[in-house]
C-alpha cells in the first residue's frame, strides 16, 4: 500500500472512497478500467492520508444530514482495513454526526463493525449492500478468489436481518458462458429470499468490458477457462455491454421472484431507497 494526499473525501453526491485499488482479485472488476485513472499497480492500494480527519471536517460543514455511500469503486473492507481501520473510524464519525449510511462490500469483515451499523440504523438508516454473483462455492473461489465466498456473504445478510438492518443485494455481474444459468440465479435468489433483503439491483445478466478491465479479464479467462476468451471475442467483439444469450429468460425469472416476495427490483426504486435519508429520532419525538 502507499499513501496519497487528498483535500476531500466526499464526492458532490456524498459518495466516499477511502482506498483506490483492491486486493480481492475479482476477475471481472470494472474498477480496473483505464477511465478511472488508477495510475499504480491495482493491488498496491492507495490510501487517502488523514481520510477520517478530512471526512469529519466535511460532515461538520454540512447543513443537513444525508445518506453517505461507500464501496462503489473500492471495497471499504479490503485486507488493509484490518490494520488501518479507516472505514471503522469513518463509520464512527457518520454515527456521531447523525448521518445515514449505504455501504457496499463483498467481505464478511463488515461484521467487525456491527455495533456501529446498528447504532447508525437506530438513529437514521443504515443499508448494508452485498454483491452476489455466483452460487457455486468452487466457482466463486475462481472468480472472486481473495474475498468472502457467496455463502459467507449470505451469512452476513442473515446477521443484518436478525439485527434489523436493511440489506440490498447487487446481482452483478453474471458472466456469459460461465454462470449465466437459471440454476445459479435460483440459488442466489434463495439466499436473498431467506435473508429478507429489501431490494436487489440487477442491470441485466451479463457484464461490461472496456479498456483496462477487458485485458485483465481475458488474461484470467486464459488462465482459468482455456478457450473461453475466444468465445467472448466471437460473441461480443469489443462491445462494452456483453449480455448473456439467456438474459431475457433470466430477467423474467428474476422479476417474477422479486414480485412474489415483495423485493424491490426496479433500479430507480432501489437507488431512491438507498439515497433517501430518514431521521428516526424525529419520528419518535412526534409521540
Amino acid at each position: 500500500m502507499h499513501y496519497a494526499d487528498y483535500k476531500t473525501i466526499l464526492s458532490p453526491k456524498n459518495g466516499m472512497n477511502l482506498y483506490r485499488g483492491c486486493s480481492h482479485g475479482c476477475i471481472y472488476c470494472d474498477s480496473r478500467s483505464s477511465c478511472y485513472q488508477i495510475n499504480h499497480v491495482f493491488e498496491d492500494i492507495e490510501v487517502k492520508r488523514n481520510a477520517p480527519l478530512i471526512l469529519e471536517e466535511q460532515l461538520r460543514r454540512k447543513r443537513n444530514p444525508c445518506m453517505i455511500s461507500t464501496g462503489a469503486m473500492t471495497d471499504p473492507y479490503v485486507h488493509i482495513e484490518e490494520e488501518l481501520q479507516f472505514t471503522r473510524q469513518c463509520l464512527a464519525l457518520i454515527e456521531r454526526y447523525g448521518f445515514g449510511l449505504a455501504i457496499l462490500t463483498k467481505s464478511s469483515r463488515i461484521l467487525r463493525d456491527l455495533d456501529l451499523l446498528k447504532s447508525i440504523n437506530e438513529k437514521t438508516k443504515c443499508v448494508v449492500q452485498m454483491t452476489l454473483t455466483t452460487y457455486d462455492e468452487n466457482l466463486c473461489r475462481k472468480l472472486e478468489p481473495n474475498v468472502s465466498t457467496t455463502l459467507e456473504r449470505f451469512h452476513v445478510l442473515e446477521v443484518m436481518r436478525d439485527n434489523g438492518i436493511p440489506t440490498v443485494v447487487w446481482l452483478d455481474p453474471v458472466l456469459p458462458f460461465i454462470n449465466d444459468t437459471e440454476e445459479n440465479l435460483l440459488g442466489l435468489m434463495d439466499y436473498c429470499i431467506r435473508a429478507k433483503v429489501h431490494g436487489i439491483i440487477c442491470f441485466g445478466f451479463g457484464l461490461t468490458l472496456r479498456e483496462g478491465n477487458r485485458e485483465y479479464f481475458y488474461k484470467q479467462l486464459d488462465r482459468l477457462f482455456p478457450g473461453m476468451k475466444q468465445r467472448y471475442i466471437s460473441a461480443f467483439g469489443n462491445s462494452y455491454v456483453c449480455n448473456s444469450k439467456n438474459n431475457r429468460h433470466l430477467m423474467t425469472v428474476f422479476t417474477e421472484l422479486c414480485e412474489k416476495h415483495n423485493i424491490l427490483w426496479k433500479t430507480d426504486d432501489v437507488f431512491e431507497y438507498l439515497q433517501t435519508f430518514e431521521s428516526k429520532n424525529q419520528q419518535l419525538s412526534l409521540f
